[in-house]
């Protein structure tokens, strides 16, 4: 089992930044890719970023098109920690934001294919 924790979420004006960070612990080892998805009110959740830990990983990363240039996804894997920093914020970035893990040694952008989920933190960025 894996445990993921969210924290970081809040309330941002348009053009601001936030960080997230997703905190897992158990067993991590299990589990090579870590993402970030994101669902507004009735709306799907969709995919906005994805890395791999070291070891399963040259450092790529992977992002929505809707956030390339505004958002990057890191890691610190002492900490087993993964974080989502965010810039440029727009009122469309307005969701819950979601860690996610995964066995797949690729990143997978559908929310289904990921195993393990954390409870969520709010961001809400106002116009």
């Amino acid at each position: 089992q894996v445990q993921l924790v969210e924290s970081g979420g809040g309330l941002v004006q348009a053009g601001g930044s936030l960080r997230l960070s997703c905190a897992a612990s158990g067993r991590t080892s299990s589990v090579p890719s870590m993402g970030w998805f994101r669902q507004a009110p009735g709306k799907e959740r969709e995919f906005v970023a994805a890395i791999r830990w070291r070891g399963w990983s040259s450092g790529d990363t992977y992002y929505a098109d809707s956030v390339k240039g505004r958002f990057t996804i890191s890691r610190d894997d002492a900490k087993k920690t993964v974080y989502l920093q965010m810039n440029n914020l727009k009122p469309d970035d307005t969701a819950v934001y979601y860690c996610a893990a995964d066995g797949r040694i690729m990143p997978a952008t559908t929310a289904q294919l990921y195993a393990y989920w954390g409870l969520g933190t709010q961001v809400t960025v106002s116009s």
